[in-house]
């Protein structure tokens, strides 16, 4: 947590006029403390304390396109799940009347755990068993968000999973090209290939989309059950193996070059963990679905996050925010790419 970065604060009187109508406090008069959760790159969020009570908002990053930022997608995603697949927050309130905030934005419950970014796994000096544990728990959620029923719980409108590979080779590419700042060879050969090589027959299910240890919330340091999913902004329907590919895409190895492993920090590089090949072994064992078209799901889960790496970066280009965090992220990008350009090489994913 931190004070709330500078172009980054919230209007409190209609905020608090907002909260009062929703019947979340009593009075808009009352004294309230807002502070700044630093984890993430996209999407803000803030914690509310006021009246004896915390609620989280969140709300789009400053200068994005909306289409990217879709808090009511997240609002309807998670309050959809909750009562099947309630590791997600309680939702309290959505609007899109960007008078108040000038974006649309949510409230939902805070939840109390552990959010495992790298320096809270170097903080607390985690053993090899306990990342098995870890990495065990996490499958454990990722699979079961790919079971549940999007028609029972009414996202069936959520998208259209029929074609999903396909618009998704040629949306991320879009959006790169649209992004980019700097010539990268490697991002035109990636997607080529993608666009030549994808999977044509997959499941359908609902997707995450960016589903990693520091967007999942354990309830203490046994680390045997996964209380929240956190970060649903990109949640829809496809295939399931896509989402598996992102996240791989994340799961940084100790084995990886030292550039590879500064350029996408995860505590996955800790001993214990399981290798990504392990972790598409254990995902097959606990879903039961076999994973074919292997490298593809890697590549795009790695040209994925290079478009999002690039596109967070156009925005710092472009002075729509000054988070020095944003600096090197075309650096980031490139990386990605070349990773990925790797992997179809080698045809292989560690």
């Amino acid at each position: 947590m931190q004070n709330v970065r500078k172009g980054e604060e919230l209007n409190e009187k209609t905020l608090k006029m907002f909260l009062q109508k929703e019947g979340l406090i009593d009075s808009h008069q009352s004294d309230w403390q807002v502070t700044q959760f630093t984890h993430g790159y996209s999407n803000l969020t803030y914690l509310l304390q006021i009246e004896s009570k915390e609620y989280v908002l969140r709300r789009p990053p400053f200068g994005a396109i909306k289409r990217g930022h879709d808090m009511g997608r997240e609002f309807k995603v998670q309050s959809g799940i909750y009562a099947t697949f309630p590791k997600v927050p309680k939702m309290f309130a959505f609007t899109d009347d960007e008078s108040i905030l000038g974006s649309p934005f949510y409230i939902m419950e805070k939840i109390d755990g552990i959010i495992l970014n790298v320096n809270e796994a170097k903080k607390r000096n985690i053993s090899p068993d306990s990342f098995k544990t870890i990495a065990d728990s996490w499958l454990d959620t990722f699979v079961a968000l790919h079971a549940i029923d999007y028609k029972t719980v009414g996202l069936e409108d959520l998208g259209k999973p029929d074609g999903y590979v396909q618009r998704q080779v040629l949306n991320w590419g879009k959006q790169y090209l649209k992004a980019a700042t700097d010539d990268v060879p490697a991002a035109e050969k990636v997607m080529r290939w993608m666009e030549e090589n994808q999977p044509k027959i997959y499941r359908h299910s609902l997707v995450h989309n960016d589903f990693k240890y520091d967007n999942v919330v354990f309830k203490d340091d046994s680390w045997k059950e996964v209380i929240a999913v956190l970060d649903w902004e990109m949640a829809t329907l496809g295939d399931p193996l896509m989402d598996l590919g992102t996240s791989l895409g994340y799961w940084t190895m100790a084995t990886d070059h030292p550039f590879v492993q500064q350029g996408i920090p995860s505590p996955t590089i800790m001993d214990g963990n399981p290798g990504r090949s392990e972790i598409v072994a254990l995902y097959i064992q606990k879903s039961g679905r076999d994973v074919d078209h292997l490298v593809f799901y890697y590549v795009f889960g790695l040209f994925k996050i290079a478009v999002i790496a690039q596109q967070i970066y156009y925005r710092y280009n472009k002075g729509l925010t000054t988070d020095p965090r944003f600096a090197q992220l075309n650096k980031a990008a490139e990386l990605l790419c070349n990773l990925a350009l790797q992997a179809i090489q080698k045809n292989k994913i560690d």
